[in-house]
C-alpha cells in the first residue's frame, strides 16, 4: 500500500489545538481494572508527542460489544484510569462522546493535558458510519489523528465518516510503524520472503493465501487449515477439522502454488489424539492420521523441517498457530515457530491475533522485528485490500 498522500505526526500543527486521536483501547477488563494494557501502551508514543507538541488532546475508542447503548461494563474509564497511571498525570473523562458536555470539555482543556471520551460504541450510529453522528465527533476538534490500526479496516463513523470534516489529518506513530513495515512485506521484502501461516479454516485466510502465493518464496502451512488441504492431496486425515465444502478451493490453492513455483510445505507428521480433551497424544509417523484419532498439533519431524525454512528466510510474515497452543499437549508446534522466528536474523512480522498471543506467551516479543496490533487489519492489507481508516488520511479521498 503507497503511503502518498498520508500525513504523520511531525507535518501536523498541533499547538494548542483540540485533537481528536482515535486509539485502540479494546482491552480486557477484570469488573473496573484493565486485565491487559498492552493497547494503551502501544498508544502512549503517540500521546506523548502530541502532549510535547502542546496539543489539546482527546482520545477516543470503542470497547467490547455494547448491545443497544451505554453499558458501565463496556465504560472506559477504566482505561482513562491506567492510563492516568502510566502518565503519573490527571486525565479528564467525558461520561459521553459527543454533546454539550464534550464540547465544554474541549473548549476548556488546557494544552498539553488529556481527556477521554466514553466508549464511541454506546452509539449505534459508530457502528453505522452514520454521517450526523460523524459530524458532531468531529465538531469540537481542529486535527484528526488516527492511532488505531486494529480498526483501520473498518469504515466506523470515528475512523472513516469524521474524516472529511478535517483539513489537517494525519496516522499517529502506531499506525505509521504498521504501514512502514506492512508495506515493505508487499513492495520490497527481503528474499528468500517467507510466510507461515495457521489456523482453523482455509476459508477465513482464501485472499491473503492467494495473495501470499503469489508474493512468497515458500508459505508454511499449519494448524488446523492444513487438514483441509492434506485432505485435498488424497491423504488421509482421520478426525481432523477438515471444510470439506472447500477441498475444490484448497486443490485450486495448491494448483495456484505449483504454477507460481512457490514452495507450500504442510505437516509431513502429528501430534494426534481422539478428542482435544484427551490427556495422551500419540504422534504420527508420517502425514497420514489414523481414522480414530485427530490432529492438533504439527509433529517433531515438521518442526524441525519448518525451523530449518525459517532460519534461510529473509524475510517472515506469520499468522496463525500451528496448533492447538492454548493446551500444553499441543504447543510444541506453535512454540517452536516463535522460537525459530525470534532467533532469525530476518526482517520479521506477525500478524496479530493468536500469533501475537503466542510470541507472547513464549517471552519473544523484544526479539521480533514487528508485531502487528490489527489481526483482521494487517491480514487485510497483505491481501492488498483498500483499508477505510487509511484511505480516509489520503489528502483528497474522497468519501
Amino acid at each position: 500500500m503507497e503511503l502518498t498522500g498520508i500525513r504523520f505526526l511531525d507535518e501536523l500543527a498541533v499547538e494548542n489545538r483540540p485533537v481528536f486521536c482515535r486509539v485502540d483501547f479494546n482491552v480486557p477488563l477484570d469488573g473496573k481494572r484493565v486485565r491487559d494494557d498492552a493497547r494503551i501502551q502501544g498508544a502512549l508514543p503517540t500521546i506523548l508527542a502530541l502532549r510535547q507538541a502542546g496539543a489539546r488532546l482527546v482520545l477516543a475508542s470503542h470497547l467490547g460489544r455494547p448491545k443497544g447503548g451505554a453499558d458501565p461494563a463496556f465504560s472506559l474509564e477504566p482505561c482513562a484510569t491506567r492510563l492516568a497511571e502510566l502518565l503519573d498525570d490527571e486525565i479528564r473523562f467525558a461520561d459521553d462522546c459527543v454533546g454539550e458536555g464534550v464540547m465544554r470539555l474541549v473548549k476548556d482543556l488546557p494544552a498539553g493535558s488529556v481527556a477521554v471520551l466514553e466508549n464511541l460504541r454506546f452509539h449505534p450510529a459508530e457502528k453505522k458510519g452514520d454521517p450526523d453522528f460523524a459530524r458532531l465527533l468531529a465538531q469540537p476538534f481542529q486535527v484528526y489523528v488516527n492511532d488505531a490500526f486494529g480498526t483501520c479496516h473498518r469504515a466506523d463513523a470515528s475512523m472513516y465518516t469524521m474524516v472529511q470534516h478535517f483539513q489537517d489529518k494525519g496516522a499517529g506513530l502506531l499506525v505509521q510503524r504498521e504501514l512502514e513495515f506492512l508495506g515493505r512485506l508487499l513492495a520490497n521484502p527481503q528474499r528468500p520472503f517467507l510466510a507461515v501461516l495457521g489456523g482453523a479454516k482455509v476459508s477465513d485466510k482464501i485472499g491473503v493465501i492467494r495473495s501470499l502465493i503469489e508474493r512468497c518464496d515458500a508459505l508454511l502451512i499449519g494448524g488446523a487449515m492444513a487438514y483441509t488441504l492434506l485432505k485435498a492431496k488424497g491423504i488421509e486425515v482421520g478426525k481432523s477439522l477438515v471444510e470439506t465444502d472447500k477441498l475444490d478451493l484448497a486443490r485450486e490453492l495448491l494448483s495456484l502454488a505449483d504454477s507460481r513455483r512457490t514452495e507450500l510445505l504442510l505437516p509431513s507428521d502429528h501430534v494426534v489424539a481422539p478428542s482435544l480433551e484427551s490427556d495422551t497424544v500419540m504422534v504420527t509417523e508420517g502425514a497420514e492420521i489414523p481414522v480414530d484419532q485427530a490432529g492438533f498439533d504439527v509433529g517433531p519431524q515438521t518442526i524441525e523441517r519448518f525451523t530449518q525454512k525459517v532460519g534461510q528466510a529473509g524475510t517472515i510474515f506469520w499468522n496463525g498457530p500451528l496448533g492447538v497452543f492454548e493446551k500444553d499437549l499441543f504447543r510444541a508446534g506453535t512454540h517452536a515457530m516463535a522460537e525459530a522466528i525470534a532467533n532469525s536474523p530476518a526482517v520479521s512480522v506477525v500478524g496479530g491475533g493468536d500469533s501475537a498471543a503466542a510470541v507472547k506467551k513464549a517471552g519473544f516479543t523484544d526479539r521480533i522485528s514487528h508485531v502487528s496490533t490489527g489481526g483482521g487489519a494487517s491480514l487485510e492489507f497483505i491481501e492488498g485490500k483498500s483499508l477505510p481508516g487509511i484511505e480516509a488520511l489520503r489528502a483528497g479521498h474522497q468519501f
